[in-house]
């Protein structure tokens, strides 16, 4: 494995600014490919499809290729890919159509692991159609989602169970897998949220048990473009339309308007991008993926350690959470300092990092809020020791 953290800074002009990047959780920033793809595209002549001229024939491909991207990501049917303007927008949608033939007395079940985008959508869902809620608890030393728990919480009547493949607060990756297979057994349609997730771990739709899959290409660098992943294309044609013309088929039932064509163009550099994360990755796109991610992960995860055990030297910081299976993402306290301040004072020294007030979300099931909040801290593919080792000396000049 060849995961070459110099060559990949190089990738992105914005590192020029001088700051150093631990605000992963709003978006990586952008590499030079992907902005080269939407300005190149944006320059282009680009109609609607269903014309025979090229500028419409272009924009039919570009809306193919950018499933199969999608598609080589997830391993997944590119016919199963519905692309939209963001992954809050589409699980929205989802929520929505799904909801349509619930009734009285049915269940979704969520998580308190789940970041609001998983959340919200499903929660007013519910209480639309007088739906029952159901939640999955989190281990409040470690914040791992215990799956067993999962067996009690579905029932006959639960039609939907929305879970996140990893936290972009604290960092866990919960055991969907187990999830799933504990929802599957009574029927329900298991949705991913895997966001935080895709950017640093290969994701395969079939493995993990999911229905339905979500990401967002903002989480790694791409433009601001979401899509949504159905293991099995035709229960797409189960859900009603919510397209502007009555005799749509396939991915476009779910979809809104024409493509903005440029972010998709953009979209599937970003793919690229991620299959070349390890340049020594060989192959199909899909199998590149996989390597170039695999890659990643191990990167991270030793950068994750030792971030978390110097974290946990300095005697003022509380790390939050210690799951087992995690992403480069955690959160922490100082003591006697609320987390507005010490975010404001690591931006006094050059680093970007965001604080939590505590009130939803995983912090507030932790009761974060009354201390002051939490700093959260986003390793990105371009984050490096030194960078570290500069948040660290900075934290301890507040100790």
């Amino acid at each position: 494995m060849a995961f070459d953290v110099a060559r990949i800074r190089g990738l992105f002009p914005a590192l020029g600014d001088g700051w150093i990047h631990f605000d992963g959780a709003g978006g990586m920033l952008v590499p030079e490919q992907v902005a080269s793809a939407v300005s190149t595209a944006m320059r282009a002549p680009v109609s609607g499809p269903g014309g025979s001229f090229p500028a419409s024939q272009r924009a039919e491909s570009i809306v193919t290729a950018a499933r199969r991207a999608v598609a080589d990501l997830v391993g997944a049917d590119p016919a199963g890919v519905v692309l939209g303007p963001s992954s809050s927008v589409l699980l929205r949608r989802l929520a929505d159509v799904m909801s349509d033939r619930w009734t009285i007395g049915d269940e979704v079940v969520v998580s308190r692991l789940d970041e609001q985008a998983n959340l919200a959508p499903w929660l007013q869902a519910a209480k639309r159609v007088g739906a029952v809620v159901r939640w999955g608890e989190i281990d409040i030393e470690t914040c791992e989602l215990p799956a067993w728990q999962y067996e009690n919480l579905v029932s006959a009547r639960t039609k939907a169970v929305a879970v996140t493949a990893a936290s972009g607060s604290v960092g866990t990756r919960p055991d969907v897998p187990t999830v799933a297979e504990f929802a599957k057994r009574v029927g329900a349609t298991v949705v991913v949220d895997a966001t935080y997730a895709a950017p640093f771990v290969p994701l395969d739709l079939n493995s993990l048990g999911a229905d339905v899959l979500v990401v967002s290409a903002l989480s790694w660098g791409g433009p601001s473009v979401g899509a949504l992943v159905f293991r099995d294309p035709e229960m797409i044609e189960r859900l009603p339309s919510v397209a502007l013309e009555s005799n749509v088929r396939g991915p476009g039932r779910l979809e809104l308007g024409p493509h903005p064509y440029p972010l998709l163009a953009g979209l599937i550099a970003s793919v690229d991008y991620l299959a070349g994360l390890d340049d020594a990755a060989t192959g199909s796109r899909r199998d590149r993926l996989v390597t170039s991610l695999g890659s990643a992960k191990s990167y991270h995860a030793g950068l994750l350690a030792q971030l978390s055990t110097d974290l946990r030297s300095l005697r003022h910081v509380m790390v939050i959470g210690d799951a087992m299976r995690r992403i480069p993402a955690l959160a922490f306290t100082l003591a006697g300092r609320k987390a507005p301040e010490v975010a404001e004072y690591l931006a006094s020294q050059g680093l970007c990092a965001f604080a939590d007030d505590g009130s939803t979300g995983v912090f507030a099931s932790l009761g974060v809020g009354e201390v002051g909040g939490a700093v959260r801290i986003g390793l990105a593919h371009y984050s490096n020791v030194f960078e570290i080792n500069q948040l660290l000396r900075v934290l301890e000049e507040l100790g």
